[in-house]
This record gives C-alpha cells, sequence and structure tokens, in this order.
C-alpha cells in the first residue's frame, strides 16, 4: 500500500525520485524518505514524518546528489509512523531498501540478524531484508545474487528495490504478491509500484511476474523467474496522460473525479455498444465460448469494488437469469466452499493488485471455477494478466482514495457482463436492446446529476454537528446506501451505515432520533411503496430524512424530512445514477468538517497487503 520509485541514470535523481512519489502519494501518506548514492559511492538519505511535500523541502535545504536513488512513501503497517520507521531502511550505511507489503518471519529474522551483530534502529518488518543482503553479501559474489538468497528466506508479500553504495551503478528488484513495474529510458532505467509515477520520464514499461528478481542498470534490465531462469517480459507503450495527476480547476481530486464520471463511462462504453449491439470480444479472446457454458457467476471484491459486485448480484439474476454470489474476497480464500459446476470467478479491483483479490483469484483456479474474469482499471496488473478475461474500465487514473468514477465505471462493466452472459441465457432481443440504449444515456444523465452539486452543498450544512448517519435503500439501491455510508465515513469521519430499509424494524429503528440523519436513496420502481412504509417507520419516531427521488416517487419536503429531486431515470441505470448525490454529500460534508479529503486519515489507495 505503499509507493516506490528506483533510477538508475547518469543525471541527478533526487527531483526525479520526489516528483513519482508525489504521484504516488495516494498510496501512503504517513512518511516518506530518499536515498541516493553518489559519485563517490557515498549513500546518502533523507527522510520526513508526513508528507512528500515535507520531504521535498527537506531536500531543497539540502539537496541529495547521485545517479542511483530510490524513494518510499509509506502506508504504517509495522510501527507507528514516524522518520525512524520510514523508508530507506540502511544496513551499515552500505545496503538501501525500500519495500512494500509484510514480512510474516519478520521476528524470527529479526533474533537470528541481532544474534549476529546486526543492530535495528525500527519497529518495521522492512529492515530485516537490509540487513539480511548485507549479511548475505559477505559470502556472494555479486548483490544480485545476495537478493537472490535474501528472499528466499521470507514469507509473506514483498515488492523491495535493495542498492549498494560500493555497487552504485545497479539496483536490484524483487516482486513477490506486491506490484513492480520497470520504466525504460535512454541510457537510465527505472522501477516503480505504479507506472503513473514514472510518466514525466518515460513511456516505456514492462510488469514483473510473480517471483521475478531483475537487475537494473543505466542500459540493461535483466529478469531472473520464480525458477532461475532469464526471461523477457514484454515492454508496452503507456497512452495514460501525464497530466492524469493534475487536479486542475477542482479543489480536491475526489471532486475532479466525481465530475470525470460522464466522460469516463463514454469511455468505457466507447466501441463497445455499436449499432446497439455489444462486442462481446470487448471481455478477450474467445468470451463468447466461455459465457456460453457458464452456469454461475461467484464474485469476489472488497471495499467500494464489493458494492459494485452487489449490484451486479442483482442484474444477473434478474436479467440474466444466471445464479449468482458475492463475497468479500478476503472471507472467501480463507473458507472451503463449493464450486456449482460450470462457475465463472468474477474478480472487481480498481488498481488490479488487490492483495486478498489476488489471493482469491489463485486459489478460485485451484479449487475448480471454469474459467475468470477481471473487472478492472489498469492493464497490465496482476489481475488483469493472471485472468482469463478482462474488461478493462478505462476510468484514468483515480488518485482521491475515496473511490468516484472507478465504482462506476465497474458498474458499466457488470452490466455488460450481464448483457454478455444473458445472451446465451434466454434474455430476449428486446431487453438486450433495452440495456444497450439505457447503458448509452447515462452520460447525459449523469451531466444533469451533476447539476445538483450547488443544492446538496447547502444540504451538507445539516451535517456538521452530526456524528452519526444511516442510510437506507431496497434491492439494488441497497448496495448503492452502502456505498454511500462508506464515503460518508471515509472522508467526513462519520460514523454511518446501511441497511436494507425493510431491516428498519429489526433492530436499526433502536437508534433513530432526532440527532440522527436517515438518507434514503428512492427512485421510482417496484419497491417504492414498501419503501415509503419504511420511510413513514422513521417518521413515527422523531427521525430527519433526506431522500434523493425521483419526481415519479412522489415524495415531498416538510419539516420531518427534505427531498432532492434526482432526474427520472430507467431502472437498469438508477444505481449507477443515485450513485452521484451520495459522493457529492459526503464530499461536501467532509469540506465542512474539514478533513483530508484526498488522504482520509489511516487509509491508503492501492490495498497490497492482506
Amino acid at each position: 500500500m505503499c509507493g516506490i520509485v528506483g533510477a538508475v541514470a547518469q543525471r541527478d535523481v533526487a527531483d526525479i525520485l520526489v516528483e513519482g512519489l508525489r504521484r504516488l502519494e495516494y498510496r501512503g501518506y504517513d512518511s516518506a524518505g530518499v536515498a541516493t548514492i553518489d559519485q563517490k559511492n557515498q549513500l546518502a538519505s533523507t527522510k520526513r514524518l508526513g508528507k512528500v511535500q515535507e520531504l521535498a523541502q527537506a531536500l531543497q535545504d539540502a539537496p541529495l546528489s547521485g545517479g542511483t536513488g530510490i524513494a518510499h512513501t509509506r502506508w504504517a503497517t509495522h510501527g507507528a509512523p514516524s522518520e525512524v520507521n520510514a523508508h530507506p531502511h540502511l544496513s551499515k550505511n552500505t545496503i538501501a531498501v525500500v519495500h512494500n507489503g509484510i514480512i510474516e518471519n519478520h521476528e524470527e529474522l529479526r533474533t537470528r540478524l541481532q544474534s549476529l551483530g546486526y543492530e535495528f534502529v525500527s519497529q518495521t518488518d522492512t529492515e530485516v531484508i537490509t540487513h539480511l543482503v548485507h549479511h548475505e553479501l559477505e559470502t556472494c559474489n555479486s548483490l544480485l545474487e545476495a537478493v537472490q538468497k535474501t528472499v528466499k528466506q521470507l514469507d509473506g508479500a514483498y515488492g523491495t528495490v535493495v542498492m549498494d553504495a560500493r555497487d552504485k551503478d545497479r539496483i536490484i528488484v524483487a516482486r513477490s504478491g506486491s506490484p513492480l513495474v520497470i520504466g525504460y529510458g535512454l541510457g537510465e532505467n527505472f522501477i516503480a509500484s505504479d507506472m503513473m509515477a514514472l510518466l514525466p520520464v518515460t513511456r516505456r514499461f514492462s510488469f514483473l511476474e510473480e517471483g521475478d528478481v531483475a537487475e537494473v542498470t543505466r542500459f540493461e534490465v535483466n529478469i531472473i523467474d520464480c525458477d532461475g531462469n532469464n526471461v523477457e517480459r514484454e515492454i508496452k507503450e503507456s497512452e495514460a496522460s501525464n497530466d492524469a495527476g493534475d487536479k486542475g480547476e477542482y479543489r480536491h481530486y475526489m471532486l475532479k473525479e466525481t465530475y470525470e464520471q460522464p466522460t469516463a463511462i463514454r469511455n468505457a462504453l466507447e466501441g463497445r455498444l455499436v449499432a446497439g449491439e455489444l462486442d462481446i470480444d470487448t471481455f478477450g479472446e474467445g468470451a463468447d465460448e466461455i459465457f456460453k457454458e457458464i452456469e454461475h457467476v461467484q464474485i469476489i471484491a472488497c471495499g467500494t469494488s464489493y458494492h459494485s459486485g452487489m449490484v451486479a448480484r442483482y442484474w444477473l439474476e434478474e436479467l440474466a437469469g444466471v445464479s449468482c454470489n458475492i463475497e468479500i474476497a478476503s472471507e472467501f480464500r480463507y473458507r472451503k466452499s463449493f464450486v456449482p459446476k460450470n462457475s465463472l470467478i468474477v474478480t472487481i479491483s480498481q488498481s488490479g493488485e488487490t492483495a486478498d483479490t489476488l489471493a482469491a483469484l489463485r486459489l478460485a483456479k485451484e479449487i475448480g471455477y471454469k474459467s475468470s474474469l477481471v473487472i478492472c482499471n489498469v492493464a497490465g496488473s496482476s489481475l488483469v494478466r493472471e485472468s482469463d478475461l478482462a474488461f478493462m474500465t478505462k476510468a484514468g487514473a483515480e488518485i482521491g482514495v475515496a473511490s468516484t468514477k472507478a465504482f462506476t465505471t465497474q458498474l458499466v462493466g457488470l452490466m455488460m457482463m450481464t448483457l454478455a452472459i444473458g445472451q446465451h441465457h434466454g434474455m430476449t432481443k428486446e431487453k438486450q436492446t433495452e440495456i444497450a440504449k439505457s447503458l448509452m444515456t447515462l452520460p447525459a444523465k449523469l451531466d444533469e446529476v451533476l447539476a445538483l452539486a450547488p443544492s446538496i452543498e447547502a444540504l451538507a450544512e445539516d451535517f456538521a454537528d452530526k456524528n452519526h448517519a444511516l442510510f437506507l435503500g431496497r434491492g439494488d439501491q441497497y448496495p448503492i446506501a452502502m456505498e454511500g455510508a462508506l464515503k460518508l465515513k471515509e472522508i467526513s469521519y462519520i460514523h454511518a451505515e446501511a441497511y436494507a430499509a425493510g431491516e428498519l424494524k429489526h433492530g436499526p429503528l433502536a437508534l433513530i432520533d432526532a440527532e440522527m440523519p436517515v438518507i434514503v436513496v428512492a427512485p421510482q420502481n417496484d419497491l417504492i411503496e414498501k419503501l415509503k412504509s419504511n420511510v413513514e417507520e422513521v417518521r413515527a419516531r422523531g427521525g430527519l430524512m433526506y431522500v434523493f427521488a425521483d419526481s415519479k416517487a412522489n415524495f415531498t419536503s416538510d419539516d420531518t424530512m427534505k427531498v432532492i429531486d434526482v432526474p427520472v431515470c430507467d431502472d437498469l441505470i438508477a444505481p449507477i445514477v443515485y450513485t452521484l448525490p451520495l459522493q457529492l454529500l459526503s464530499y461536501y460534508v467532509a469540506i465542512i468538517k474539514g478533513t483530508d479529503v484526498d488522504q482520509p486519515r489511516n487509509l491508503a489507495k492501492s490495498v497490497t497487503v492482506e
């Protein structure tokens, strides 16, 4: 969940490394550090608690020189945020290491290394890697060999980069469970945990596979796989925008990315729905044959992606006539489960590197799932490479920790998956056309929703002194209520929970009073009358409600209920449409609360540890 950048170049690289960290700060922002080796083989390091800007200021005051360097921005796992626990970690002032992941046997290794005379200064698991490499170098002929021997002793997940002051023109990288990408320049090469960090210096990238170790110099990249064989990984040209990390006219990335959703969804639809017909090859080669044989779908995901999978379950069973289960990835991977015949495993992940989801995919392959499909935003990510089929959401870079456009484009992909599977399970031509037409109206409909921002901003003032909130929805709006609650708690730190509205009388009504705002998503659909009964249960107990509803639902504002008019839309796309008002509400409440919207406390964007 941290950010790594490394470089081997002729020029000084400290500024390049810090700019890379800025672009990865969404992955971790407890502390940051950089280490370089200068022309005299001197290793120097600067670390600061807090955000990357603190490190940048320190380097302005005391610059580091050197063409070989590594840098890191941290999201704490072992040891509290501090300069001592910040990366890079050093051994004997010659070895420097940065690391993403968790070393599960670090206590055992620490004890052994202490017995060999190594002194530990941090509480991190990473420091054992540093000293272990130094120790192995005593009997190895090269840094590469020492790292290879070191990683064989590590249990857990790691993406790690190592450099030695006595060998200033190379860095060694190793990947197991935590992603690393190599960037290829002219007379210089780079390493990062995300290619976005390197877009200012290169557009050519290759992705390390599980178990790879690579030796990177200015002119060469040598990759050795888990079996010890020299291999080549495909070098791809990135089309990502260099200014993807620019907020532009917006105050926060989250607001920018909320307003980008109509465009993101246009991109997700482009070339995939043509004249009302879905191009099945959108999902990859052989998708049509795979979908023909599927009788059951198992969705696994985490967080926001889990909520999109919950919506898809309604769609798959109602529209495609195929049974579907949805499970949190961290639960799926640690229980024995039954695999129905001809089952498709569907993973959903913005980054494609979510540790629990990736582990669940690998388990699913072992226990007999017929095929796999990933809904993902990052081409070349581990989930994309390891799945049979992939739907790329084309959302573009999402920097804000609280997901917005990644979520809604996931829903678009899941609806297209429903359409693709339904074609082989009795979905009528009329229904296929209806779904396609409904999806094509979505970008314009979202533009209408975004026009509600001023009224939602005014509404948010009611939450200035609130510490708790309840979200209600029914049917496929229940997961949207859950997503709304997650957004509010993530960025405003208001405790928020969501319930299927019919569950109110089974316990949650005990929470209702004048201090508990209740947010309701209420499009006109087959469940609206049932939902209105649930709303009356709240009103009878003195609750204050905020109802997002279209005009056909016939809600009227009064002293106990504020109604926000949402544009009328097709039932098929209503879950996506009703997501945006809740995103805006959470954003404006967070502004009033004065929290860090883009980088909320204790959270990071890409969850690459268990």
